[in-house]
This record gives C-alpha cells, sequence and structure tokens, in this order.
C-alpha cells in the first residue's frame, strides 16, 4: 500500500486537478464550437500546425518561417473570427451554464415536438406539402444562408402559414436551429440516390439529401397523399403514423437524463466507481 501513499501525494493531486481543469476547459471549448462555422477554422489552425512541425522537422526553413508568421498574426486574427463563438463562451461563463446542463431542455423539446405535431397534422389532412429540418449537431449555416431569416418562437400557426401553396415561403425548407425556426424558404441538397422510390418528388431527396451530409432531422408531407417521412442519419422512414412519428422526435430530440449533471460531478463519480 506504499505506493498508492506515494501516489496519493499533494503534488499529484495538484498535477491531477491541473489536467482535469485543462481537459474540462477543452471539452466546454469543444461542445460550443460544435456545429458553428468556427469548427472548420479550428481544423485549418491544426493543419497549419502540423506543417509547422513537419517543416521544422524536415528542415524546410522557408516554409517554417511562413508558418511561423501565420502563427504569430493569427493570434489576431482568431480574436477576430471567432468574436461570436467567444462572446458566447463568456456568457455561458457568466450565467454558469459552462458546467450546469439545462434541467428544463427536455421541456422546450416537449413544447417544439407539440407545435410540429399540430402542424404536420394540419397538413396531412389537408395534403399541404412540407419540409422542416431540424438542426442536431452538425450545423446548417451553409443551408441557412439559402433562406429566408425569420427568427421566429416554433408555432404550429406559422409553420401551417408558411407552406400554403402559392405563398412567397411555401417552396423550400424550414430549418429550425436551437428551438427556434431560422429561416423558411431554403434550398437543401438534392440526393442522387437510386433507393428512393420513383414516386417521390423534390421534397423527399432534400430531405434524404441533406442526410446524408448532415445529422438533421427533417419532416416531409407529401402534397400528393398526405403522407408524413421522416429522415435521419441516410435512412428514409415512410408513411408514419402520429404516434409513430411522435416517437420518433421524442427519441432523437429528449436530452438524456445525465446530461442534466454536470461535467464534473460526471467525472467524480467516475473515479469514484474507479476506486472501489
Amino acid at each position: 500500500m506504499d505506493w498508492i501513499a506515494t501516489l496519493l501525494t499533494w503534488r499529484n493531486l495538484i498535477s491531477l486537478i491541473d489536467i482535469l481543469v485543462i481537459w474540462l476547459v477543452i471539452y466546454e471549448l469543444m461542445v460550443l464550437l460544435k456545429g458553428t462555422r468556427a469548427v472548420q477554422l479550428f481544423k485549418g489552425i491544426l493543419i497549419i500546425i502540423v506543417i509547422k512541425l513537419i517543416s521544422w522537422y524536415v528542415g524546410l526553413s522557408t516554409v517554417s518561417w511562413v508558418m511561423d508568421q501565420v502563427i504569430n498574426w493569427g493570434v489576431i486574427a482568431m480574436v477576430i473570427i471567432f468574436q461570436p463563438e467567444i462572446r458566447r463562451g463568456l456568457e455561458h461563463l457568466g450565467r454558469g451554464t459552462m458546467l450546469t446542463r439545462n434541467r428544463v431542455a427536455n421541456q422546450a423539446e416537449e413544447e417544439m415536438i407539440k407545435q410540429l405535431d399540430q402542424a404536420i397534422q394540419y397538413m396531412s389532412k389537408r395534403r399541404i406539402g412540407a419540409l422542416i429540418a431540424i438542426q442536431m449537431e452538425t450545423g446548417l449555416e451553409e443551408y441557412i444562408e439559402t433562406g429566408i431569416p425569420l427568427d421566429a418562437e416554433i408555432t404550429g400557426a406559422l409553420l401551417i402559414n408558411t407552406f400554403i401553396p402559392n405563398t412567397p415561403l411555401h417552396d423550400g425548407a424550414v430549418i429550425i436551429k436551437n428551438n427556434r425556426v431560422a429561416v423558411a424558404a431554403a434550398y437543401l441538397p438534392l440526393s442522387d440516390s437510386k433507393l428512393i422510390p420513383k414516386e417521390l418528388g423534390t421534397r423527399h431527396r432534400a430531405a434524404v439529401g441533406i442526410s446524408e451530409v448532415t445529422d438533421a432531422l427533417t419532416i416531409v408531407i407529401s402534397e400528393e397523399t398526405g403522407e408524413v417521412s421522416l429522415t435521419k442519419d441516410n435512412e428514409l422512414l415512410r408513411n408514419m403514423s402520429q404516434k409513430n412519428y411522435l416517437k420518433f422526435l421524442r427519441a432523437q430530440l429528449y436530452k438524456e437524463e445525465a446530461g442534466n449533471r454536470n461535467l464534473l460531478t460526471d467525472l467524480l463519480t467516475r473515479f469514484k466507481g474507479v476506486g472501489k
């Protein structure tokens, strides 16, 4: 047992806390950046660092010097480019939400599902075509930019009025982001899959297309039959009953109960489990 006493010294404990804090900061930074344009920029920075290390190791002095200049000036550029993400992170920190997850998340998701259900039932019975994409983990900014900004609260009435035929917004897709209607009349990529039945139209191809390149959850209502379909992870679920699509939406959108605990509590719990 002497080796345990040796490991559990004050210096080692401080080092362990130091590592946990850094890991926690990196983890929360990744959570904040996930689904934003900053992710791609962050990948670009990693590529620059890799090039710098390779050029230094191989002895490419000119390339190494150029990379040094890019890195030196890149600090200032990062502050400018990542300004929205930095502000959002500071706001989270000020509200104390960096460690504690939102305990009412599922209530907000349930309200969104309720409004979606109201719109789906109305439009399905009247055969009003609709295409609604819900952003999950992967950002949809590329497609949000093609639509008409709304930034509105999700209501069944708003969704129904948006897809009424011969209105300015009925063509294209509604994209929901952070439990709000971000845009309407957005363009989604069309799938070239040969597995899509030929009787399905452009809306279904767009729904499958967005599921091929992102993890978005998409709802499609056929204007020919009123059939309700959902797509997720390149899978098309057709002819969904109200009971089935509500069950699927809740399974995909609800946050796990474990997410209500803060990350530090989870880490401490795991360490206790290891010690037993």
